[in-house]
């Protein structure tokens, strides 16, 4: 690309934390109008040069320039007014505010005594989604939309304040394919109209079918920036995690043993209906399904944070009936959440502490924590699950997203459960981090744990399981073996195909 074209520049650009350099010597540009990809592993300093961009962090040493001038910003404010905003995951929206009083939050237009002129932020946000996506209604409630709808929401926020750059982090993670078309539909119009895009995502193939150019990122610097035309998947993959990576759903076909877990005729009212299935020591059983199936809500009504209707659930054998999770715990289930940040994890509290959370009866003695038994065990489990933290006195929230997984994962192996309720085990990390959390699967397998294995991503429930339940408005509607798995079978059940 022709340097005069950039719209932003990072030159030689480091940031430097207590203990920890999380950029070293960042040079690369963005051209005006384009679809920029920033992809890596958890870790390699993307929130961290986008914290930058957007006023949360200042840079220790280096330069950024925006249309040609350095970039300073106090607050993310100011980088608001400068026309740079960011969407992310979790999306900053008041959800008890209309659509157009979202869009406009901040900035809202005036009458000429200086009161708020509805009709004109009515008139002007029903421009706006016009223009996005006509179906969202500016008078509607946010709280009432759902995720996808919400994002158009953001987008018509950012237009509103005249963005010239658009950060998307992740922005596909919560929402099904469909959605996904419609997303890119309007990032390319975004591009046509000269908007520049940053588009953050772990999932590769997004990168290649969205993006112009793509930045990688390791160890908090850059590894190369091309275009996306020059480069295929498997030499992106190299670039980010620094090796080949000869296979990304390492399976291990297993040798299933007794049976550890049976529900029979499960039952949670307008939910799940007459869910029957078995769950055998060493095998990996995916459950798959399309968004709104019950799969999630299978999970909780198994480990006791829903009641159930009828039915009844069976360990090792036993009837149990979990009135909480604390039963289906010390019954030896282990729960990954599909949100670790706001149900897996305590972020304020230390890798240590929450490695212990689980195990706070058995490393206690008469109420009084042995806290040599608890470093032991959490330095124990960040070897074996590979957490890269400078301490295990870091504050989780400190971590990347995988790590932040391994944590979680860390907490039940030091509990050692036989059974592994994992929702959504990989959203949110990276190709690397993925193949690690699915040698751990591996690992437990040979061990003898079960894993039942709810995934949105359809090739890790492909390439991971052993046979998959397939779901539909909350029941069973066919079961895959192995030898018969493929796409065409699971798809087939889930949207009302015939039985396999």
């Amino acid at each position: 690309m022709d340097e005069n074209d950039a719209i932003l520049k990072f030159e030689d650009t480091s940031k430097r934390f207590p203990g920890v350099l999380a950029l070293s010597n960042v040079s690369f540009a963005v051209e005006k109008g384009t679809v920029h990809a920033l992809v890596g592993e958890n870790g390699a300093g993307k929130s961290t040069l986008i914290k930058i961009l957007t006023g949360v962090h200042k840079q220790s040493s280096g330069r950024v320039l925006y249309q040609g001038r350095d970039l300073h910003f106090g607050d993310p404010h100011q980088a608001l007014l400068a026309g740079i905003t960011a969407i992310y995951q979790e999306l900053n929206l008041a959800p008890t505010l209309s659509v157009a009083e979202n869009i406009f939050l901040g900035h809202l237009p005036k009458t000429g005594a200086d009161t708020v002129d509805w009709a004109a932020m009515r008139a002007k946000s029903r421009d706006l989604l016009s223009f996005l996506d006509g179906e969202v209604d500016p008078n509607a409630l946010v709280r009432s939309l759902g995720v996808a709808k919400k994002q158009v929401v953001e987008i018509a926020k950012a237009l509103s304040m005249d963005a010239r750059i658009i950060i998307m982090d992740e922005p596909t993670a919560a929402i099904p394919k469909k959605e996904i078309d419609t997303l890119f539909r309007i990032i390319r119009m975004l591009r046509e109209k000269g908007v520049t895009i940053i588009y953050i995502s772990h999932h590769i193939d997004e990168v290649f079918e969205i993006a112009d150019r793509v930045t990688v990122l390791r160890d908090g610097r850059v590894v190369e920036t091309r275009n996306t035309g020059e480069i295929d998947e498997p030499e992106l993959i190299k670039l980010m995690v620094g090796r080949e990576l000869t296979k990304q759903y390492p399976y291990h076909p297993g040798a299933p043993g007794a049976e550890v877990l049976r529900v029979e005729n499960l039952s949670r009212r307008g939910v799940l209906h007459g869910i029957s299935f078995s769950l055998r020591a060493g095998e990996v059983v995916g459950v798959s399904g399309m968004v709104g199936s019950g799969r999630t809500e299978l999970l909780r009504a198994i480990y006791g944070i829903d009641p159930i209707s009828s039915g009844a659930v069976y360990v090792n054998g036993a009837a149990r009936r979990f009135k909480a999770p604390r039963d289906a715990i010390e019954a030896g289930i282990a729960l990954l959440p599909e949100e670790r940040k706001t149900s897996g994890l305590v972020l304020l509290m230390s890798v240590m502490d929450n490695i212990g959370l689980p195990s706070l009866q058995k490393m206690s003695t008469r109420g009084v924590m042995r806290d040599r038994e608890l470093a032991r065990t959490s330095e124990r489990m960040r070897s074996l699950m590979n957490i890269r933290t400078p301490s295990l006195r870091q504050r989780v929230m400190n971590l990347s997203g995988g790590n932040q997984q391994k944590v979680v994962l860390g907490k039940w192996f030091a509990r050692d459960p036989k059974i592994y309720l994992f929702d959504e085990p990989t959203r949110g990390i990276d190709v690397g981090a993925k193949v690690e959390i699915y040698n751990l699967m591996n690992r437990l397998k040979e061990q003898g744990a079960a894993i039942l294995m709810v995934s949105s991503e359809l090739p890790e429930i492909l390439g991971m399981s052993d046979r998959v339940l397939v779901m539909r408005e909350g029941r069973i509607a066919g079961e895959v073996p192995r030898e018969r798995l493929t796409q065409e079978a699971v798809l087939k059940l889930a949207i009302g195909g015939e039985k396999i």
